[in-house]
């Protein structure tokens, strides 16, 4: 078994109970047989069964690959219905929150497989700080000019440029000048209290 298959074993009370029954059925409204759904996926025919029988729980980057084969998102494959959200999000109900000095308002609905925000990211803060979690990672600059390390590479960003990288890849954001920069930013990572691990600490506190 490769480790992109590792996973723990599923316990009666861990939190994703629905996802079971839903792996099955939407790989079946794919029209995916099992082994061709987990050769796509990078796993074992016998791993992607123990997982749609509930036997095992599917890692975040499981879900991200299943929901991209499936032509789903992950809130789908969590069993999450979208029928009560509004698919528009109005300038007024946008409420800004700070995290390690960094503001971000939401511009998508929550409970989504991708998070869509607007952040300023003021001049000097976490630009220290290196991320990686699983996901893809989108960013589009407003205003200012960004700093965007990927590994030991150095990106230098005005107004209109973007980037569009794996989230995987260590990366670091900082703004380039006193004034702070400005940017519509676009994530896959699960929408939970691991969200912060894209934006650094929350409080202070260290991711």
């Amino acid at each position: 078994m490769s480790s992109s298959e590792a996973g723990p074993p599923a316990e009666p009370g861990d939190a994703l109970p629905a996802v079971a029954p839903q792996l099955r059925a939407l790989r079946r409204r794919a029209s995916l047989t099992l082994e061709a759904a987990a050769r796509d996926a990078g796993l074992s025919p016998a791993h992607l069964s123990r997982l749609e029988t509930g036997q095992r729980q599917p890692s975040l980057p499981m879900l991200l690959s299943l929901a991209r084969i499936y032509g789903t998102t992950v809130s789908e494959l969590l069993g999450e219905s979208g029928a009560d959200r509004d698919a528009v999000v109005r300038a007024a109900d946008m409420e800004s929150t700070a995290a390690g000095g960094w503001t971000y308002w939401q511009a998508g609905a929550a409970g989504r497989g991708m998070q869509a925000l607007r952040v300023r990211v003021p001049y000097g803060s976490q630009g220290d700080i290196v991320r990686v979690h699983p996901g893809e990672e989108w960013l589009y600059v407003l205003k200012g000019r960004l700093r965007l390390r990927l590994g030991d590479t150095l990106h230098r960003l005005a107004p209109g440029d973007s980037a569009h990288f794996d989230s995987l890849t260590p990366h670091r954001i900082d703004a380039q000048d006193p004034d702070g920069v400005e940017l519509l930013f676009v994530h896959t990572l699960l929408q939970s209290p691991t969200a912060t691990l894209c934006l650094g600490p929350t409080h202070g506190d260290a991711t």
